[in-house]
């Protein structure tokens, strides 16, 4: 019997994961592809960008899915998109996931489904930008490249060579074993998909950090009405150093917006008109991060909006 090839997409929040995802599944037009998607908050923004017709997706919200309040969700999904005879199974973690215990879980879906699944291995976006602080801020950051059968080092585009040779010390550092493929928007030559990843094992499998008291405060707000671009601009700004991450739809005076803010890098493109607007903010202050929220919108911009949790 034919198995299903399973592939795990991890790295940290803006690394560009989505992005690499949607080349996957171009390059496996017109096989049967199953997705799971995960997010930190009860909003999952990107999920409408993937969907089309014969895509089995799933979508795993409000935690980690290597954390005990969501592992069991992870299972059962798999064990479910085992059933429907897939090609490919892709999962694209939440940006803090840390897939240490990935082996448990394929472990536990082996008695539910066993033999349907070839674990081809765990891939990491790493956000060229942003690497160094975000691993010295969060632990997880460095799991998920020790972890890895494949490194894609993103955004190389926005490094000088000097900055683009310390990230690749810093990321040997942490797994001397595994590929490494610089590139800017995820382009990379995809034949490495077809190589047998998991003979670049570095580590053993360990305990994941993720837990309910390690996952981030997320919120979402909801704008009123249209927005105009200089004043959501000016909110950004000045809200970007207290967030992990914002990302999501806006109706501005110029038409609707898809924004995507990680560090210092704040991106807003044109996108088709959306059911509603909402911002999905990922806190690095924790609760103390909803008074910042309210006094910014409150100073830039001149529409109504709500904030919810």
């Amino acid at each position: 019997m034919k198995k299903t090839k399973l592939f795990v997409l991890t790295g940290f929040l803006g690394a560009g994961k989505t992005t690499f995802l949607l080349r996957m599944l171009e390059n496996y037009a017109g096989k049967k592809v199953g997705v799971i998607q995960n997010d930190l908050g009860k909003v999952n923004i990107d999920g409408p960008r993937i969907e089309k017709d014969g895509l089995e997706l799933r979508e795993i919200s409000q935690g980690s899915i290597y954390c005990s309040c969501r592992k069991l969700d992870f299972v059962k999904a798999l064990a479910e998109l085992a059933q429907r005879e897939l090609d490919y199974v892709l999962v694209e973690s939440s940006g803090i996931g840390d897939p240490s215990n990935m082996e448990e879980i394929l472990r536990a879906v082996e008695v539910l489904q066993p033999g349907i699944y070839e674990f081809a291995g765990l891939i990491c976006l790493v956000d060229g930008a942003n690497f160094l602080e975000d691993r010295d801020k969060r632990e997880e950051v460095g799991r998920q490249v020790r972890h890895a059968h494949a490194v894609l080092l993103n955004k190389v585009d926005l490094l000088t060579p000097q900055d683009q040779a310390a990230l690749m010390a810093a990321l040997r550092a942490l797994n001397p074993v595994c590929p490494i493929y610089p590139c800017a928007y995820g382009e990379v030559d995809l034949a490495f998909l077809e190589e047998d990843l998991r003979k670049y094992q570095y580590v053993g499998w360990e305990e994941s950090l993720n837990s309910s008291e390690t996952k981030p405060k997320t919120l979402v707000l909801y704008p009123a009405g249209t927005v105009q671009g200089g004043e959501l601009e000016a909110f950004l700004r000045k809200l970007a150093p207290l967030c992990w991450r914002i990302k999501g739809f806006v109706p501005l005076d110029t038409g609707w917006a898809q924004v995507d803010v990680v560090g210092k890098y704040i991106d807003r493109k044109p996108c088709p008109p959306q059911p509603q607007g909402e911002l999905v903010i990922i806190s690095r202050t924790g609760p103390a991060i909803i008074r910042p929220i309210m006094d910014a919108w409150k100073e830039c911009v001149s529409t109504e909006m709500k904030l919810k949790n």
